[in-house]
């Protein structure tokens, strides 16, 4: 029997307006489960709690009430982030750092060896087609390089389950293209991964399954194989509408 690995229990969290200085709920009630070697995408407009959520795994983020477990901790605990990789929706490295100097130091908060360090460094920047680009200082990146450096930095470690917030963001259609290709690479190598995504056609192509998230509530989950049986993002396209006007309805 698989055993999930991510499991969140009515995680709910609310967070303070500075401007009208009142409480507003980000994410309300989320009921959910990742199994091992899954690959889920949660979707959503913006502003529907989908990088909330994710803080929320990371541990980045007290929950107001709920709870969260990954690989069996409590979000955040030291013993599971070593076993993970995360990308954040808008990474910023040291400017100053050249991009293997950057994952070397990764690497090494990890516990890598320093051959370790520069054998991974050199087979992810491969991978995400910044070779080239090795002794740069990341200050000269263009956004879409750096969301590549990013995607590479959060596999360093060879993590258990990767969390990715909007993998594709700032990336031409080719960078989306070879995101694609990594993350069935990773699938291919039994990672579970957890990523947010606004992009529908990326989730459909990648993910095994999907949750709608609509003003911080899980209003639809179920297998992409069920949603698209013809293979058509647009049929998932339709069932993420659907998902939300049938929520609109009920409020």
């Amino acid at each position: 029997m698989i055993s999930p690995v991510i499991v969140t229990e009515h995680l709910t969290k609310d967070h303070m307006s500075h401007f009208l200085r009142k409480r507003f709920r980000a994410l309300d009630g989320l009921t959910l489960s990742v199994d091992r070697s899954e690959t889920y995408g949660l979707i959503g407009l913006n502003g529907a709690g989908k990088t909330t959520t994710l803080k929320l795994l990371l541990g980045l983020l007290k929950p107001t009430s709920g709870s969260v477990s990954v690989l069996g901790s409590p979000g955040g605990a030291q013993q599971t982030l070593r076993k993970i990789g995360f990308l954040p929706e808008s990474p910023h490295f040291y400017s100053y750092l050249t991009g293997a100097e950057f994952l070397d130091f990764s690497g090494k908060v990890f516990g890598l060896t320093k051959v370790e360090c520069k054998e991974r460094a050199a087979d992810l920047l491969k991978m995400v087609s910044l070779t080239e680009a090795a002794k740069t200082a990341i200050g000269k990146y263009s956004k879409g390089m750096m969301q590549r450096l990013g995607i590479a930095q959060s596999l360093i470690n060879d993590p258990e389950i990767i969390f990715w917030d909007e993998p594709t963001s700032g990336l031409d259609p080719i960078g989306r293209r070879d995101v694609r290709m990594i993350l069935l690479k990773l699938k291919e190598q039994g990672k579970t991964i957890f990523l947010n995504s606004h992009l529908l056609p990326d989730v459909n192509e990648v993910c095994d399954r999907v949750g709608v998230l609509h003003r911080g509530r899980l209003v639809g989950t179920d297998k992409i194989s069920s949603i698209t049986g013809g293979g058509s993002y647009q049929d998932l396209e339709a069932y993420f509408l659907e998902c939300i006007s049938s929520s609109e309805v009920k409020v």
